[in-house]
């Protein structure tokens, strides 16, 4: 019980009032200790932050391993033209220089 002007009324009340007041002024020094310390709070960050890079890594690789393994079984079926490309080219080169030829001897010598 208090007073009207907001006073303890007796010795017991004036004790409890004083204890929460030491729990309250605990609490606050406390916060106020935990954002002073900065130090403390940049390696907690720190540590959050190597957390996340360490998960991120791993998922990059996981999904680095997953694309090589498309791509392999991508590449396994592809047409060996494809994988070697050079005979190709030189194949359709000759088959391009014939083409050119033919038509050449058959607008030369008349026949359309």
């Amino acid at each position: 019980m208090t007073d009207a002007t907001g006073g303890a009324k007796g010795p017991d009340e004036l004790r409890r009032q004083i204890e929460r007041t030491r729990t309250e002024l605990g609490n606050t020094v406390e916060e106020l200790a935990g954002k002073a310390d900065v130090k403390g709070r940049a390696r907690a960050r720190a540590a959050d932050l190597r957390d996340k890079a360490g998960a991120m890594t791993v998922q990059l690789r996981s999904s680095a391993a997953q694309a090589g393994h498309s791509v392999h079984d991508r590449a396994a079926h592809v047409p060996a033209g494809m994988r070697h490309p050079k005979p190709m080219l030189v194949a359709g080169a000759a088959g391009a220089v014939v083409a050119v030829g033919v038509l050449r001897w058959r607008h030369v010598h008349g026949h359309r």
